[in-house]
């Protein structure tokens, strides 16, 4: 058997049973792996159904061009589409999605346009005003509109809730899915119900999101927003997508949690799956009191780890956020471990023959150049044969004269791996400003000092 095209690939995708991560939760935990479809997310089946739709009612013309405000995986699954159907396309995005994203529907010949995060929709510098101002302007254009546009949640009510009915055979007790345009949520949820309205519908929602303290009060309260990490969940603005009705509690989870969470997932599952995943995942297990044995919860895994793999995937980003311990050695593993003696510096109006003398006597091979008692340079045994060789006389000039560019500097909080990836024989040290202010210097000895004590 074979396929006529990719887009005939998207759907029927495998559930699997979480053990290691769950081991805490009396119920039986399912995972969605939506992952396997040909964009490597759940974000494909409405991406499609939106474009049949819009074929179908005439708003989207052969040879046309698809214009929408996505975070990646939309985008991916309108482009796939795209290519098979004749179509060009031009996303806008935000500058919080990883770099990867973008890269991926560069791959399949998308425009992409990175707009601010932290700016309200209305903005006209949002993804959300670019994205309608450039259907405006492009003739042939269709904005799909995936947050207000209803296919998104059909597609769901048409192919996900059947078959998790069907994978289930019935048995599912707990819904559990990250809440973005809420087209996932909505539409699984309205066929489950309709099976068995007794089946909770969990949202998972972030911290700096609406949609918790919409569910429980009515209100739409803008000092619940403010800019989060998180990716795929959240909105600050209410999708015509989310049906509330549906959705019988909401979960906030912390961008911290849910970072961790990804990681997590992919070493005691050996599923490599996305930021939303981590949430959603985080989110059950702060839940599990609502959880009983016998229960059948189901979990949507909606993307694949690969679009973060320079984020949460990435030691020195999480480390960079204060979200990951010092599992490894750091800067100020390394200083701490160091002899206590004063860091040697030079003037940069010294003499290159006052410099020599320092060198000498002190056995050191670099010094950092000072002005005012700020680094603003550096001068090596290198630097200054290679000054002496062509000009003998050098040694009554001014250091700064031959002075080259600093050393870097890194924070206390840098891992062992960056230092050393930035040591090499143009740059043989890097600085750092401890607690107290005072400037230290790393060379490779002291990391090979660090490493065998």
């Amino acid at each position: 058997m074979w396929y006529n095209n990719i887009l005939e690939t998207i759907g029927h995708t495998p559930m699997v049973k979480l053990n290691k991560i769950v081991k805490d939760i009396p119920a039986t935990v399912l995972a969605k792996i939506e992952t396997t479809n040909p964009g490597n997310s759940i974000k494909d089946r409405m991406a499609l159904k939106m474009i049949e739709d819009a074929e179908a009612s005439g708003k989207l013309k052969p040879g046309g061009t698809i214009i929408e405000g996505t975070s990646g995986n939309t985008g991916m699954g309108l482009a796939i589409a795209a290519v098979i159907k004749g179509y060009k396309c031009i996303f806008t995005s935000t500058d919080k999605q990883s770099k990867e994203k973008f890269d991926a529907l560069r791959a399949f010949g998308a425009e992409v346009i990175v707009c601010p995060t932290n700016v309200d929709p209305e903005d006209p510098r949002s993804y959300y005003s670019v994205s309608s101002r450039l259907e405006r302007e492009v003739p042939n254009s269709w904005k799909p509109n995936q947050y207000d546009n209803l296919s998104n949640s059909q597609a769901h009510y048409e192919q996900t809730g059947p078959e998790i009915w069907e994978q289930t055979e019935g048995k599912i007790t707990h819904l559990v899915v990250g809440v973005g345009t809420g087209g996932t949520i909505s539409g699984t949820a309205r066929y489950l119900k309709e099976k068995n309205p007794n089946i909770q519908v969990l949202g998972i929602d972030t911290y700096g999101s609406v949609f918790k303290k919409y569910k429980e009060t009515g209100e739409f309260d803008k000092n619940e927003i403010y800019p989060y990490i998180t990716e795929g969940i959240g909105e600050d603005f209410l999708p015509q997508n989310v049906d509330f009705s549906l959705i019988d509690y909401f979960e906030k989870v912390s961008d911290k949690d849910a970072a961790l969470m990804t990681r997590e997932i992919a070493r005691k599952e050996g599923i490599f799956a996305g930021n939303s995943t981590g949430s959603a995942i985080a989110g059950v297990l702060q839940m599990k009191d609502r959880f009983k044995e016998g229960d059948v919860v189901v979990v949507i895994f909606p993307d694949h780890g690969t679009r973060y793999l320079g984020k949460m995937y990435n030691d020195d980003w999480l480390r960079d956020r204060g979200f990951l311990k010092d599992e490894k050695l750091t800067a100020r593993h390394i200083i701490d471990k160091k002899e206590n003696q004063e860091i040697i510096t030079i003037d940069c109006e010294k003499t290159v023959l006052e410099a020599i003398n320092t060198i000498k006597s002190l056995n050191i091979s670099q010094i950092p150049v000072t002005q005012k008692g700020m680094v603003i340079g550096k001068i090596t045994e290198s630097d200054i044969l290679n000054s002496l060789i062509e000009n003998p006389g050098i040694k009554s000039q001014p250091v700064k004269n031959i002075s080259t560019s600093p050393f870097p500097f890194v924070d206390l909080n840098t891992s062992i791996d960056k230092i050393s990836g930035m040591i090499n024989k143009d740059n043989i040290a890097v600085l750092v400003e401890d607690e107290r202010g005072n400037i230290e210097i790393i060379t490779q000895y002291d990391i090979i000092n660090a490493i065998s004590a």
